[in-house]
């Protein structure tokens, strides 16, 4: 039976015990109403942002043509990433240049941004970064070569993020944006802005990204042997749409998969299973409940990855037409993943998403989960 009750807070509560037909039919009604509200609220603050950020970056794109304008196409914008509901993701696609191709072989090297080379290696690049030169490109813009983002031939992400910020800071001004946009200080060299909505101030983090819609990272080494999900003809698909190299650090890029993500939620349940409700209740209980604030620990990415692997493990339609076995099945992988501060990426294996994470708030979070385990119930706020 469903019992509605009070949680600690006052808000409802829902107890996922087995039902009766009618209880079922009213516990998706109650969890698809919901899903919705929080779409509509997040579409909301989306749009508003997207608003703002398109007039920035076609700003910037007039100052510096190797920076492209983003368009406003709504929450589903490859380029736009909903991390948390007031903490987003906003990729920038940088232009002139084409024709990518791996390099076998690298001589590693280390220097300030300035261009002085250090004594010895700060670190070599993790699993999900990678070294970039220019002449991987069979077509490149001029003002690639040149010293302001080159050196040594490698185009080197903080100089790119030092260009990008300088223009941002003239964009806001000259936009008349100053009462809304406001850059924030960062230990890193990432450009990060808060933005007022008329309902809430969005904290968004802006990466220059190069786009390569030709080929796979020898990194992804993706799909594993004998896997059944997802079907080779999807994986073929997902390959051929390629992957980003992001801006996120002085010397690496990193490898990103946002269309190949996108790709992979697309049609999900084509077989009439339940996996993407299971996920956007996931999403709800984390923001409710499990790990609340505006900048948690615990992202809408991390629990993306958590899906994935999961749908990966549990492949049969029939894994997913009940959504009380299919959510707990959820909830168990994340609680495994954050008790042992160890979340794989699911087109990299080798890295760890928790790896420099806080601890403490991992074991905190993984606490709640364990409480709601023990006693599974959903809060209906």
């Amino acid at each position: 039976m469903i019992h509605v009750g009070s949680y600690l807070s006052g808000l409802p509560i829902l107890h996922l015990s087995s039902s009766s037909t009618s209880s079922i039919l009213l516990k998706l009604a109650i969890i698809n109403s919901l899903a919705d509200t929080r779409h509509h609220l997040v579409s909301k603050t989306v749009d508003e942002v997207q608003k703002i950020i398109q007039q920035l970056t076609a700003e910037i794109s007039y100052r510096d043509m190797r920076f492209q304008a983003i368009f406003n196409s709504g929450v589903h914008n490859e380029n736009f990433r909903v991390l948390a509901p007031s903490h987003f993701l906003i990729t920038v696609p940088l232009r002139g240049l084409t024709g990518y191709r791996e390099h076998q072989v690298r001589h590693w090297r280390y220097y300030t941004v300035h261009g002085a080379k250090l004594l010895s290696p700060v670190r070599d690049p993790e699993e999900l970064q990678q070294w970039l030169e220019v002449e991987q490109f069979s077509k490149s813009l001029q003002q690639w070569h040149e010293t302001e983002v080159n050196i040594e031939g490698d185009l080197v992400p903080a100089k790119v993020l030092a260009i990008f910020r300088e223009l941002m800071e003239k964009s806001i001004t000259s936009c008349n944006l100053s009462s809304k946009v406001s850059i924030l200080e960062s230990f890193s060299s990432v450009v990060r802005v808060a933005v007022e909505t008329p309902d809430s101030q969005v904290e968004v983090e802006l990466v220059p990204t190069v786009e390569i819609p030709t080929c796979w990272p020898e990194k992804a080494r993706w799909p594993r042997c004998f896997k059944r999900w997802p079907s080779q003809e999807k994986v073929q698909c997902i390959k051929s749409f390629g992957f980003n190299l992001l801006a996120r650090s002085n010397y690496h890029w990193q490898l990103g998969f946002s269309r190949a993500e996108r790709l992979l939620i697309e049609g999900l349940d084509e077989d009439g299973g339940c996996r993407m409700k299971c996920f956007r209740v996931m999403r709800q209980m984390k923001e409710d409940v499990w790990c609340t604030g505006n900048k948690p620990i615990l992202t809408t990415y991390h629990l993306q990855m958590v899906l994935f692997w999961t749908c990966e493990k549990y492949p049969r339609t029939k894994d997913w037409r009940c959504f009380r076995e299919g959510f707990l099945r959820m909830v168990k992988k994340l609680h495994k993943c954050v008790s042992q501060h160890f979340l794989k990426h699911y087109f990299v294996r080798g890295t760890n998403l928790f790896k420099y994470a806080n601890t403490s708030d991992l074991d905190l979070v993984a606490g709640k989960l364990a409480i709601f385990l023990e006693n599974p119930v959903l809060c209906l706020d």
